[in-house]
């Protein structure tokens, strides 16, 4: 099977409220799978069925091939949003226990506890009490205890919350060592900037629906414009850009005369660059001429807001 995780139709009310309606997904094995959508969209429902903490009115989930069932929890680790450390134990007396829970023996736990408290340099925190650490420090213990077990299948929600930059940094080249190791993860998260760095595939739910999903590049390139970013270095460049203007969908110009420099996007309605740089050639020294990618979150806001303005 190519696929860790399938969902078919997977459907969840609660009293009046339907969280999931009909969400069917496919999450490659060995890939990072951003889960995305506005609070209230169904992710969080979603995470919870894979986990079995609730589970489907209707509708299938497959691991590795195999209808999900209670043992697969083992073969999982879920990084939930609302941390759950116990704030008066020692953090290696919590730590251990919490392994103990995932399967491991004492001694493999212990083992394993050794290297990421060394890899990740926190080996001085092991008998401080989680109250005493920051929301940061917390996380990074949570982090370790989610992996520990080294499960098939990861699921982070949020998982740089709490982190100044740095630990961020740290926590994010960690998650893509797994990755390279074999793990397949689910990331839910707000920040796009992570998505852009970490994610091959995304799946956007909205209203309790999936309206987007696909290998991100793909998406991205399907939701290309024609945009284009030009710099030109030219003497007369406010007399260029009201010619240009008067011919072409131009944008967000700005010419400075010191360098005699002028920047600005167009928007090429038949997409043919080739035409257009061979114009420009003509008329000043072409330094800059780029294609603008639409962002994950230029494609998450516009997918919102054109399912509200469609209801």
């Amino acid at each position: 099977m190519n696929n860790i995780l399938v969902t078919k139709e997977v459907t969840k009310q609660y009293g009046e409220h339907l969280a999931l309606n009909k969400v069917s997904l496919e999450i490659p094995k060995n890939s990072i799978y951003g889960l995305l959508g506005p609070n209230g969209a169904g992710k969080t429902t979603l995470i919870r069925i894979i986990n079995q903490i609730t589970f489907p009115d209707s509708g299938e989930v497959y691991f590795d091939g195999e209808s999900l069932k209670p043992e697969h929890i083992a073969q999982i680790g879920y990084l939930p949003e609302e941390r759950g450390l116990y704030k008066k134990m020692k953090v290696g007396e919590q730590a251990l226990y919490l392994a103990q829970l995932k399967g491991l023996s004492k001694n493999d736990a212990k083992l394993r506890l050794k290297y990421w408290f060394d890899r990740l340099e926190i080996g001085d925190w092991w008998n401080k009490k989680v109250q005493e650490l920051s929301k940061g420090m917390a996380q990074k213990i949570q982090f370790i205890v989610t992996v520990l077990h080294e499960p098939k299948l990861l699921i982070f929600d949020e998982p740089f919350s709490g982190f100044d930059p740095i630990n961020a940094n740290i926590i994010k080249d960690e998650i893509l060592t797994l990755k390279e190791k074999g793990a397949s993860i689910i990331f839910s998260t707000h920040r796009m900037e992570s998505v852009e760095e970490l994610c091959e595939y995304i799946a956007l739910l909205h209203q309790s629906e999936k309206i987007l999903d696909g290998r991100l590049v793909d998406i991205k390139k399907a939701y290309k414009n024609n945009m284009f970013q030009i710099g030109l270095e030219v003497a007369q460049g406010e007399d260029l850009i009201k010619e240009l203007s008067s011919k072409f969908d131009i944008s967000l110009s700005q010419f400075n005369p010191e360098e005699n420099q002028l920047d600005f996007k167009v928007q090429l309605p038949n997409g043919d660059s080739n035409e257009m740089l061979a114009y420009l050639s003509t008329r000043a020294n072409v330094n800059r001429f780029v294609e603008t990618i639409p962002s994950a979150n230029e494609i998450f806001i516009k997918n919102i807001q054109e399912k509200g303005v469609n209801e």
